[in-house]
């Protein structure tokens, strides 16, 4: 019943400003289109300061430097991708299985040599 009763109230406005924009038109329309001009140019303003403001926030610029970034790793990965494939055509008159890849090395990795064979010593409990 309470969502009826404000759809009515707000169908009734509704029609009120339509009624009254039609009226404004009819009565004095270089007035009503100079106020809608004045409306638009009020707007436009706002809207430009606001987009100033909202686009100089460092989270804006950090997105944007990600997606640049993003951008150029997928470019570059695309032309990897390209090369290998150049490499496959070139060699197309051996079979596929017979491809050897190459060993992938893990250079990160590193062993610390030690006295691995020495045990602590412990007290027992």
């Amino acid at each position: 019943m309470k969502s009826r009763a404000s759809t009515i109230i707000i169908l009734g406005l509704i029609l009120l400003a339509i009624l009254g924009v039609v009226t404004s038109l009819v009565s004095n329309p270089a007035g009503f289109l100079q106020r809608i001009a004045v409306i638009l140019l009020v707007g436009a303003v706002i809207y430009f300061i606001f987009q100033r403001f909202y686009k100089s926030s460092p989270k804006k610029r950090e997105q944007r430097a990600f997606i640049r970034a993003a951008k150029r790793s997928k470019k570059r990965h695309q032309v990897k991708e390209t090369s290998k494939g150049n490499q496959r055509k070139a060699g197309s008159g051996h079979s596929l299985t017979s491809i050897k890849k190459p060993k992938k090395t893990s250079t990160h990795l590193t062993v610390i040599q030690g006295k691995k064979g020495k045990k602590k010593d412990r007290a027992s409990l």
